[in-house]
């Protein structure tokens, strides 16, 4: 069995996307962000970065002692390599994989994270920060555009770089984006939209999520320090 330690967000859903590709059993065990859940001492034993997804994974191949993961990143490559399915045995397949996954783990997802925060959460309305965030997610979907116009998924076959990246689009106008200026990425979204796990681990927990209002929870999320 394998724990998913879980919250509804971009980066969460990476996750329960790939579990139900796989269809294999798991159990969400629910870290409310704006609680600070994440800061329990419990948690930090499996993410020690208080961040969600983190997962346990009870029965590892090698028999031996439950393995835990934080960081989607490293999570979408030990389940796909552990089931071997939406990876590679190709060294050089393997390859274009990585290279999009770690793409959208240090370009798109910091970017789009910062958009949204300047966008929608930051106290203040701070010109630069929302021109700096927004063009640069501007610049990175014209990067995904172009590589998916002669293509039907980010490296060829259906793989955890395309559900890397598809929950962090599918945000699009939260980031100021226009889909429209983005015909290639817009049809890979409604491709992925299209497979039944794909929606169902996207949707999983929205009934859960909140918007990010009181200040209470301002506070916890955001303006941490080592202390």
């Amino acid at each position: 069995m394998i724990d998913l330690h879980y919250w509804p967000t971009p980066n969460g859903k990476k996750i329960s996307i790939l579990l139900e590709e796989l269809d294999v059993p798991y159990k969400i065990q629910w870290v409310d962000m704006g609680k600070g859940e994440q800061f329990k001492p419990e948690f930090l034993d499996i993410s020690p970065n208080n961040r969600i997804p983190a997962m346990v994974d009870h029965a590892p191949l090698d028999g031996g002692a439950p393995i835990s993961i934080f960081e989607s990143g490293a999570i979408l490559l030990y389940l796909a390599q552990k089931y071997g399915q939406f990876y590679s045995d190709d060294v050089r397949q393997q390859q274009e994989i990585n290279q999009w996954l770690f793409w959208q783990m240090g370009g798109l997802g910091p970017m789009a994270g910062q958009a949204h925060h300047f966008r929608q959460y930051a106290p203040e309305q701070v010109p630069y920060g929302i021109e700096r965030y927004t063009n640069e997610c501007n610049r990175l979907y014209g990067v995904l555009n172009r590589r998916l116009a002669d293509r039907e998924f980010i490296a060829e076959e259906y793989s955890i770089a395309d559900m890397a990246c598809w929950p962090w689009v599918l945000l699009h106008e939260r980031q100021g984006q226009d889909i429209a200026q983005f015909p290639h990425v817009k049809r890979w979204i409604d491709t992925i939209q299209a497979r039944p796990a794909a929606a169902k681990g996207e949707h999983l927990g929205d009934e859960r999520r909140t918007s990010i209002t009181d200040e209470a929870s301002r506070k916890v999320l955001f303006n941490q320090t080592a202390r």
